[in-house]
């Protein structure tokens, strides 16, 4: 009743097989399933290649999230869009049964006993696309039970590093390869021909800009402080994860004065200020072409948002200490290109560090070559599947 995320999971579920009963099952559909937005952006590279490849296939695509399939549902690549049913025996048979899917796509970490018991006793070809796995998954424990279980389930692993292909390798899967992550395809892409906000360009000026991305109240306080006590020149745009009413009015308080809201800008006054509150949804990725430093949320919970977008851009990367989940963390972490940050003094030091000389363009270009250098997981996975 008072969490209007929770009343759209559930709203969104309503009546779902009916609106199944809209899809041919006579065609050839190719079924996505994705967690959220972030793992349909890894889906995409494949779903567009396929599409490419034969126009004839239709693409079905399911959310278990409800910030997935709001963002997700006009997506016009995809012939029909759905929250996925919960994962209950007859809920799954049900499902399988109506859609009938030739080929069954998971995108990352999406584990659903029943539909993939389904899925195997139905023969159906059914594949984990840009997988990560580590040891200390219930996968790999000898008390796992159904997830040891599950994957069993999986006709083919497609995984993003050779941790994950060992882990799987020692359990005595061997129909596993290493094809990368297909988000740095995605974003390479994107970055190549991105559309250019003119506010937003007419904001940063060419000035040195910090961003907050995806921001939550850790980094929102740190980059607040930040703010407060430098002298140096720069620009700030805070983008974050939640822009209702109230968490703008909370990020404003912090900020005091000196900002102005994206919704109140305009060519005439923005360049007024030195800090930009973005609160509106969907210009976030093209934001990053204008900007230098990305400070990106959710690395104080364990969540980290998307950092390769910025760091597609050539922005150097900074986030919170829970992030060791992410590979692509790590990687950047190790070649210099992103850095750890658990209190305003630390940003204080980086920031300083970045702003000598040239230091920052080195780094900028550490994480532009990161990009280009680790595309290719689309068409690994494209050739494997001979499709």
């Amino acid at each position: 009743m008072f969490n209007p995320k929770a009343k759209l999971w559930i709203e969104g579920r309503k009546g779902i097989f009916k609106k199944l009963n809209e899809i041919n099952s006579d065609e050839n559909i190719y079924w996505f399933h994705c967690a959220s937005l972030g793992e349909l952006e890894q889906g995409k590279p494949i779903i567009e290649k396929l599409k490419k490849n034969d126009p004839n296939i239709k693409i079905l695509i399911t959310f278990f999230s409800p910030s997935g399939y709001e963002f997700g549902k006009n997506y016009e690549k995809a012939d029909y869009i759905f929250y996925l049913p919960l994962d209950t025996p007859s809920n799954a048979k049900r499902f399988i049964d109506i859609v009938k899917p030739k080929k069954v796509f998971f995108i990352k970490y999406e584990f659903w006993y029943n539909y993939l018991f389904q899925l195997k006793n139905k023969h159906i070809p059914t594949y984990l696309i840009s997988g990560v796995f580590r040891k200390d998954q219930l996968f790999f424990k000898w008390y796992g039970g159904a997830y040891n279980q599950m994957l069993d389930f999986f006709t083919f692993f497609f995984v993003q590093n050779s941790i994950s292909k060992k882990l799987l390798n020692d359990k005595g899967y061997n129909n596993v390869s290493i094809t990368g992550d297909t988000r740095l395809d995605r974003v390479y892409e994107n970055s190549l021909n991105p559309e250019k906000p003119p506010l937003i360009k007419k904001f940063t000026d060419n000035k040195t800009t910090i961003i907050l991305g995806s921001s939550w109240s850790n980094e929102e306080k740190i980059i607040a402080e930040f703010i407060h006590s430098t002298k140096k020149d720069l620009k700030f745009i805070i983008a974050p994860h939640n822009i209702d009413k109230k968490h703008i009015s909370e990020i404003e308080e912090l900020l005091g004065n000196g900002f102005i809201k994206y919704s109140e800008a305009n060519y005439e006054n923005i360049s007024n200020y030195n800090i930009l509150i973005i609160d509106n949804i969907g210009i976030l990725a093209n934001t990053y072409q204008f900007t230098d430093i990305a400070f990106i949320g959710g690395g104080f919970t364990g969540s980290l948002h998307n950092i390769l977008e910025p760091a597609s851009f050539g922005n150097v990367i900074l986030f919170g200490p829970k992030h060791e989940k992410f590979h692509e963390a790590e990687d950047l972490i190790n070649i210099n290109g992103a850095y750890e940050i658990k209190y305003v003094d630390d940003l204080i030091a980086i920031t300083n560090h970045l702003l000598i000389e040239d230091n920052l363009e080195k780094l900028q270009k550490i994480n532009t070559d990161y990009i280009k250098n680790g595309r290719g997981a689309t068409s690994k996975i494209i050739k494997q599947l001979n499709l």
